[in-house]
């Protein structure tokens, strides 16, 4: 065993619809045959997996009886004892039947909004029968094309009213459960409500149990946006609101790709995994990728390995450049401590009465300084590269 190979301590985890998905597409019929839950929890931990994932959706076919649901819990159940994987996370497909097409807890028919909420909170029972201490709510569905079709204020009044129940009912059950909010920003719908990070942590403030509620964001979606991954999970970390992370690859600001982790920017992943390692993010590693529709069953655990294989690669990378002494000094010289240090420590009034702070600022001084930014960065290309 090399230090690339993944094992249960990393914490990686994997949805079911992950593996599981039969490569169909809006232009394309599925190009593999369905998984069983159960092959998809082997197969990942022999792996070195440490979890795995479900929508409701993905254990239990839709329109099964009581029967068939337990049968397949079950099942799902003694697959997870025989392998000591565990279930860090659930979530509700609120997206795929036609039913949703105008969203869940947005929808504009309120016998729709009060399904969405039921079929949420049997999942919710069973996630916590599972040991799930995260439940994510991506709202696919809860969107618009066109402006006049959807009033945004009140269907935020919607969303804030599912969120408060749910809440309520993870309360009154005693479950040890907290909510993700997975925001993107469009794709299917025009235009999803709660598009980005910064939106989804604005609204987590309106809740009633806002301490229930955190985000899981996306690497795809976020770039989607055209923003940049690491910022986001950045200010997740600084608000204590960064309860799960889905993992994957992205190339720029076009449809949701959903590669395997590493692939597509890889500056980006490099960042990301030096922020997670350097943060002591004790959360799951979770991939939420597609292999994609050109491979077989084969191909499928050669990509879900290689999402493993590129984490601990980059996790690699990133503590060799953080304990260069190169790095270090470089680091001194962009002058991150002077960051680190509180711009008015001395009071408001010091501040006021500090001559030097604006009175006899010399600004030409400080705009002839350099950053020294492009010798650090290039020292990170480096260690990305392996070229040091």
């Amino acid at each position: 065993m090399n230090e690339f190979t993944p094992t249960p301590e990393h914490r990686f985890t994997f949805g079911l619809w992950t593996v599981g998905w039969q490569g169909r597409d809006p232009f394309g019929d599925a190009t593999r045959a369905p998984l069983d839950p159960v092959e998809s929890v082997h197969r990942l931990a022999e792996l070195g997996a440490y979890g795995v994932t479900f929508h409701d959706d993905d254990l239990v076919p839709p329109g099964s009886g009581d029967e068939e649901r337990h049968t397949a819990v079950t099942r799902f159940r003694k697959a997870l004892d025989e392998t000591g994987m565990t279930v860090p996370m659930a979530t509700t497909n609120l997206f795929t039947h036609p039913a949703f097409k105008d969203g869940a807890f947005t929808a504009n028919d309120r016998d729709v909004r009060r399904y969405a909420l039921r079929k949420t909170i049997r999942n919710i029972d069973l996630a916590a029968e599972l040991g799930a201490g995260v439940y994510v709510a991506w709202g696919g569905r809860e969107g618009a094309e066109s402006g006049a079709a959807k009033d945004v204020r009140a269907a935020l009044d919607r969303m804030k009213e599912a969120f408060d129940l749910l809440a309520e009912y993870v309360r009154e059950q005693g479950y040890d459960i907290r909510f993700a909010i997975e925001p993107k920003p469009n794709e299917p719908r025009g235009d999803i409500l709660l598009p980005t990070v910064g939106h989804a942590l604005a609204f987590i403030e309106r809740l009633e149990r806002p301490e229930l509620f955190g985000v899981n964001p996306e690497t795809g979606h976020e770039q989607m946006a055209g923003l940049n991954f690491p910022h986001g999970i950045a200010q997740a970390l600084w608000a204590g609101k960064l309860f799960h992370i889905d993992l994957n690859g992205q190339n720029g600001a076009k449809y949701d790709q959903d590669l395997r982790f590493g692939a597509g920017d890889l500056r980006q992943a490099f960042w990301l995994v030096d922020l997670l390692e350097s943060s002591r993010y004790a959360g799951p590693r979770h991939f939420d990728f597609k292999p994609p529709r050109t491979e077989d069953m084969d191909g499928v655990w050669v990509s879900a390995a290689a999402c493993m294989r590129n984490y601990l690669v980059l996790k690699e990378r990133a503590a060799a450049f953080r304990a260069d002494t190169e790095v270090r000094a470089a680091l001194h010289a962009a002058r991150l401590d002077e960051l680190a240090r509180p711009t008015a420590e001395d009071g408001l009034h010091a501040l006021l009465a500090d001559r030097s702070a604006y009175e006899d600022f010399d600004r030409e001084a400080a705009a002839a300084r350099g950053m020294a930014f492009e010798r650090l960065d290039q020292l990170a290309l480096d260690h990305l590269l392996g070229t040091r």
